[in-house]
């Protein structure tokens, strides 16, 4: 893993299970601490600081590094499973090739995660708590 990653903040929807599994997983493989978590449903996510309405980052995920900038979408992903060490997830994701499969899928997920949550979320959520 390269040391010199700017730590980054990812914003997520606490009230979606898929979601809340991926930060689990995320989290427990966090050991250089470069990911910060916060729940986009929380009062510790405050949009004029971050500069994204809670509307905006309930549409897509979004992440803010140190120095302030903001990434969102599909962009996300590859520098999360980077600091997280997952080089190979990192890799797909970074894909140009892959890029309008992902953006595509991602737009469908971000529309229907709370439907998608329900069925597969308590699932996610239990082998996620079951391996941490």
């Amino acid at each position: 893993m390269d040391q010199n990653l700017q730590k980054l903040t990812l914003f997520y929807d606490g009230a979606c299970p898929l979601c809340q599994a991926e930060i689990l997983f995320l989290s427990g493989r966090n050991q250089a601490d470069l990911l910060g978590f916060v729940d986009i449903n929380s009062t510790a996510y405050d949009p004029l600081k971050v500069g994204v309405s809670c509307e905006e980052a309930l549409a897509a995920m979004y992440g803010q590094y140190a120095d302030g900038t903001l990434i969102n979408g599909v962009t996300v992903f590859p520098e999360a499973y980077r600091r997280a060490d997952l080089p190979t997830l990192a890799w797909i994701f970074s894909r140009k090739s892959m890029q309008p499969i992902l953006k595509m899928g991602y737009r469908f997920f971000a529309n229907n995660r709370h439907a998608i949550s329900r069925v597969f979320g308590p699932g996610a959520l239990w082998l996620v708590k079951t391996k941490v």
